[in-house]
């Protein structure tokens, strides 16, 4: 096989992840002709078809799925190993990609990057907002960050944040006009501003627990967004009440612009983790960002 082949290799390997040459082009930084011309520039030297093609999706052939499943395991080998490479740099460098919600990114990712970039200005990171527990290894992510109650066991995790709670908030105007609810069922008499989630579509039922109790109720209102930072704008409006982290809201309680209810109902459970999968050998750029969040996370626990 020709020299270039290895690069094509990787082509074949987008498309078949992402099930879309629109999308693989997108993340490949290449127009979405030119890497159906690769793709099939491959097949042609190969003389079998990898990929079969209709108007919706884009999947491999028996023989493509084959191919897949020998070459995708010595990719992700080779992309470490020339990570690795970069520790023989005067400068460290390196690409980082990590899968985060929206909350995680501002409140706990960014203050770290922040400090982080500055000092090496060779490391590129690439942060992917996404609300559900997307398949980091996958979607070729170093890390990912979420609740620590959620990150799967055979993951490594690392703390990076507080515990957090969330809060139940509204305009003191909002409340003039009617009770505050004083259980979680009390919601389905309110105007309440839902978050629709962006990767599974549907709307985020609010979770509670009080004791051995716990409670998810779906509520309703006239507004419907897929960010936190809408949903404050939408409570500070007073169209009802909204469902946010604590720390996201605090500035405004701490002024009298909103207020909290339901505040029993609403413990605290662990904080974020940076989680990355066991076998993974660490990049001299990924080592150091490990080393800056742990850095952050210490400094906080000592205040």
């Amino acid at each position: 096989m020709r020299g270039e082949s290895l690069d094509n290799l990787e082509a074949l390997l987008m498309v078949a992840q992402e099930g879309s040459f629109t999308r693989a082009a997108a993340k490949l930084g290449v127009s979405q002709s030119a890497l159906s011309q690769t793709v099939r520039d491959l097949e042609a030297r190969l003389g079998v078809r990898l990929l079969a093609r209709t108007t919706r999706s884009v999947t491999p052939t028996e023989a493509g799925a084959r191919l897949l499943q020998s070459v995708s395991p010595r990719f992700e080998e080779i992309r470490q190993e020339l990570e690795a490479l970069q520790a023989f740099r005067d400068r460290p460098s390196g690409n980082i990609r990590i899968n985060a919600d929206e909350h995680a990114a501002q409140a706990v990712l960014w203050p770290v990057l922040a400090a982080f970039l500055p000092r090496y200005p060779d490391i590129r990171i690439e942060i992917s907002v996404d609300y559900a527990l997307a398949d980091i290894v996958a979607g070729r992510f170093d890390a990912g960050v979420r609740l620590g109650e959620i990150v799967a066991r055979d993951m490594i995790a690392l703390p990076i944040g507080p515990d957090q709670r969330m809060a139940v908030v509204a305009s003191p105007a909002y409340l003039a006009e009617r009770p505050a609810p004083r259980t979680p069922q009390d919601l389905t008499g309110h105007r309440c501003i839902n978050l629709r989630l962006p990767t599974q579509g549907g709307l985020y039922a609010w979770e509670f627990a009080k004791g051995r109790r716990e409670v998810n109720v779906r509520v309703d209102g006239q507004l419907v967004f897929n960010t936190m930072a809408m949903m404050l704008k939408g409570a500070l409006a007073g169209f009802g009440l909204a469902y946010l982290p604590f720390d996201e809201v605090r500035p405004c309680l701490d002024d009298g612009r909103l207020v909290t209810v339901l505040a029993d109902w609403c413990p605290s459970y662990p904080g974020y983790r940076l989680y990355y999968p066991s076998r993974r050998q660490q990049s001299p750029a990924f080592a150091l960002l490990l080393e800056a969040l742990r850095a952050a996370q210490s400094g906080a626990r000592a205040q």
